[in-house]
């Protein structure tokens, strides 16, 4: 598995050692509590539909928070493959929120270049 930014057909790896969150507990958790992580990775939380308590005027916002992540990440909001954000964060204390279908952790700086309107996929 890998992640790919392919902007205007010139495909660039942006992470090797890729993980899934697909439980919500493994979504909770993310990269909390780890003291570090390798320059090729990322974990991708995949999200099937709203929850049934969203109204519509919500559906797709997905929220990160860096709560008890010791280190910056730059995170992807994607919405049919499509990037929507990208985001450093700041350790401890950084939040984010966009509407995305996925969400990609990477280690800072691995998304430079990425920009919103950017192909980027989860190859399996």
């Amino acid at each position: 598995m890998r992640v790919v930014h392919d902007p205007n057909g010139q495909a660039r790896t942006l992470a090797s050692t890729v993980e899934t969150a697909d439980s919500g507990l493994e979504q909770t958790k993310g990269l909390m509590f780890r003291s570090s992580i390798p320059e090729d990775y990322a974990l991708v939380f995949r999200f099937e539909d709203p929850p049934f308590w969203t109204p519509d005027a919500l559906a797709h916002w997905r929220s990160i928070h860096m709560l008890f992540v010791r280190f910056p990440l730059d995170v992807v909001w994607l919405l049919d493959g499509e990037v929507r954000q990208v985001k450093t964060l700041s350790p401890w204390r950084g939040v984010g929120m966009a509407k995305a279908d996925t969400i990609l952790e990477l280690p800072a700086g691995a998304a430079d270049g990425v920009e919103p309107g950017d192909a980027v996929v989860v190859e399996d």
